[in-house]
């Protein structure tokens, strides 16, 4: 590993796992962590969970699994030019959605007004729900037993009444501080990736044209300049040639805002990293170019009428599901049958985040159509 800044997460300043180890032979203790992710069972579903466009759609598109690992090469690429764990910024990134339900944001939507009455549904909180107890791969402990810092990245979100259930790790939360750089940069990994990975989905639709990008300062600067050097250069060429420059000048901005933001801090540990304010960010300038094309995203994409054709039934098939099992546990599967008996709603929401976005629609077949049994 490179040399880190006194300011960066290391096995001597972790707070370690709740179940005491032994060390591990010829591995740090984040890359057992990376490991350890990269063979669970939600990280495999991540195949086949939607991230735009719903997973029957094509293989050509985004899938969560195809996004966490592009969050985690950036996320690499950052912590190493800011001096910070690269293992850690890799098993947050891997890990982040481990929670998220089948159908998107979409699904997560219904799910949570299915839980409304009983504590909601926040994937942030799903995912490290994942890693501390329903993956089943360890006899000594329930789920994978990640470091304290793994399992703060992953927390991104959390609302103050959640948070109070956490112990040490919510308290961030009410306290009002930070987590670690690796942490914060991951955030900021995962809107880069997803932001511009977007676009070439969703030109790949047709839901997007290159027309209505050129719109967008955003992309119009780097397209042009391509342009300008390829002269002819046409099709998915000019559109990953464009995009790749978009990736790149988001890096590089954070890179240097970062390193002024923590230059006039003064942080010297990762505990005055915790005291501090936010530090790891993009410039005022680059933060009006993401405004602009996230609303342009939201308006032209996520918007789409065909989009929203198939968010709209996905929504229903999670809000059916999730009814008919509260109707009648016996529908379920006999291990999730039993989890029922401590917290029905929550073993049910278990189930259903758990599914792929065809075992969904498949499962909601089994439940409502004639003839599937």
């Amino acid at each position: 590993m490179h040399a880190l800044a006194p300011y960066a997460v290391s096995e001597l300043n972790s707070k370690g796992r709740q179940v005491p180890e032994p060390q591990p032979v010829a591995r740090g203790e984040f890359q057992r962590d990376r490991d350890r992710i990269i063979h669970s069972t939600g990280f495999r579903r991540l195949e086949y969970k939607t991230q735009v466009f719903v997973n029957h759609e094509g293989d050509l598109f985004r899938t969560r699994l195809t996004h966490s690992i592009e969050v985690a090469q950036i996320a690499r690429s950052l912590a190493r030019a800011l001096q910070l764990n690269e293992d850690l910024a890799e098993a947050v990134s891997l890990s982040h959605d481990l929670g998220h339900t089948p159908f998107g944001h979409a699904g997560q939507d219904a799910l949570n007004e299915c839980m409304k009455d009983y504590g909601g549904f926040e994937h942030n909180l799903q995912s490290l729900r994942m890693v501390d107890k329903l993956e089943e791969h360890y006899a000594e402990f329930e789920g994978l037993n990640l470091m304290y810092e793994t399992r703060e990245g992953i927390l991104k979100h959390c609302s103050a009444n959640n948070a109070e259930t956490l112990g040490e790790l919510g308290r961030r939360f009410i306290e009002r501080k930070q987590p670690s750089l690796e942490a914060q940069l991951c955030n900021l990994a995962d809107s880069i990736a997803y932001n511009n990975h977007d676009i070439d989905d969703g030109l790949r639709s047709g839901l997007l044209t290159l027309e209505q990008l050129e719109q967008v300062d955003a992309f119009f600067r780097h397209s042009a300049a391509v342009r300008a050097q390829y002269p002819g250069v046409a099709g998915r060429r000019l559109i990953h040639e464009t995009i790749r420059r978009m990736i790149n000048a988001h890096v590089i901005d954070l890179i240097a805002q970062t390193q002024k933001n923590i230059a006039e801090s003064g942080v010297h540990s990762l505990e005055d990293v915790r005291n501090a304010p936010p530090l790891v960010a993009f410039s005022p300038a680059m933060i009006r170019e993401q405004v602009q094309l996230q609303q342009f995203l939201r308006e032209n994409l996520y918007w789409h009428y065909r989009v929203l054709r198939e968010m709209s039934k996905a929504k229903r098939i999670i809000a059916e599901l999730f009814d008919a099992f509260m109707q009648d546990v016996r529908l379920l599967p006999p291990q999730y049958q039993a989890r029922t008996r401590d917290d029905k709603a929550r073993a049910i929401a278990d189930y259903i985040a758990g599914m792929t976005d065809r075992y969904a629609m498949k499962e909601h077949q089994r439940l409502f159509s004639i003839g599937q049994i």
